[in-house]
């Protein structure tokens, strides 16, 4: 059986706010930590039937990039929800949402 690792660190401030976040998985050709500004790791526990999740961003991480990050996050989460299932109605409407609200995130930001 294969096994594949994938580390996180984060680096914290003196105030425990993430300064940096870098990851690696055991089984790539890439060599050096990868970079990032923020990450969301959701687990199902299927005991308590509930969903264990860690989201953490970077002191650096602006606005812009977050609505980014969350839209382009609900996309991928409808397109795996949409291999999971099947329900291509539901996918339609996760999407639909995903687009509504990136739509008015960016007024917003304007």
């Amino acid at each position: 059986m294969n096994k594949s690792t994938i580390t996180i660190d984060v680096q914290m401030d003196e105030n425990k706010l993430p300064d940096n976040i870098s990851w690696h998985a055991s089984d790539t050709t890439i060599q050096k930590d990868q970079q990032a500004k923020a990450f969301m790791l959701s687990f199902w526990d299927s005991a308590e039937k509930a969903a264990l999740r860690i989201d953490l961003w970077t002191k650096t991480m602006m606005i812009d990039e977050m609505t980014d990050f969350y839209y382009q996050t609900l996309m991928t989460m409808a397109d795996t929800y949409g291999r999971a299932t099947k329900n291509d109605e539901m996918v339609g409407e996760m999407k639909k949402f995903a687009k509504e609200f990136y739509k008015k995130c960016k007024e917003r930001q304007l």
